[in-house]
Formats: structure tokens, C-alpha cells, sequence
């Protein structure tokens, strides 16, 4: 994760994210970079548009906190539904005693 955050930090600052940045970057945080690691991270962002990137993932985080909000809301609807339901059960019951009672009354 170090390695990516490396990344991050140099495209943030214009800076070219190759071997030897990202290893200087990583050995400055305290770490001690992996060679292999560092050439992995390098290859996959050499075709990697980052701007693209950020703004691709800053758009999934926007629509996966709106999914939750919109599906408790679309929760409470079917909810409250079958309280009106009851009270429509109920009203219905009481009509039917009352007609019922009128016929005995």
C-alpha cells in the first residue's frame, strides 16, 4: 500500500512516478522498498491515466454512500405500509360489527 501512496504523493506533487522516485519516497516514509514491488507498481501505472483514475474512484465512493441512504428509504415506505394496511383491516372490522349489531340491535 506504501508503494501506491508513494505513487499518490508524486503524481500529486508533478512529479514522475518511476523506480527511483517511488523508492526514495518509500525509504523517506521509514520503509525499505522492494525492488520487485516498486517495478510491479511502475509497469501497472506506466499506461494508468491517474486523474482518470482518482476521478473514476472519487465517483464510485459518491454513488456507494448514496446507495445505502436510497435503499433505507425506499425501506421505510413498505414499512409503514402494512401499519396502514392493519388500520384499514381494523376499520373495516369495526363497520362490519356495526352492521352487524344494527341488524340485532
Amino acid at each position: 500500500m506504501e508503494y501506491v501512496y508513494a505513487a499518490l504523493l508524486l503524481h500529486k506533487l508533478n512529479q514522475p512516478v518511476n523506480e527511483d522516485n517511488v523508492k526514495k519516497v518509500v525509504s523517506a516514509a521509514g520503509a525499505t522498498p522492494d525492488d520487485i514491488q516498486v517495478k510491479a507498481l511502475v509497469s501497472a501505472l506506466g499506461e494508468v491515466n491517474i486523474d482518470e483514475a482518482l476521478k473514476n474512484a472519487a465517483q464510485a465512493q459518491v454513488t456507494a454512500a448514496a446507495a445505502p441512504a436510497a435503499a433505507a428509504g425506499a425501506g421505510a415506505a413498505p414499512a409503514a405500509k402494512p401499519k396502514e394496511d392493519e388500520k384499514q383491516e381494523e376499520k373495516k372490522e369495526e363497520q362490519a360489527l356495526e352492521g352487524l349489531s344494527s341488524l340485532f340491535g
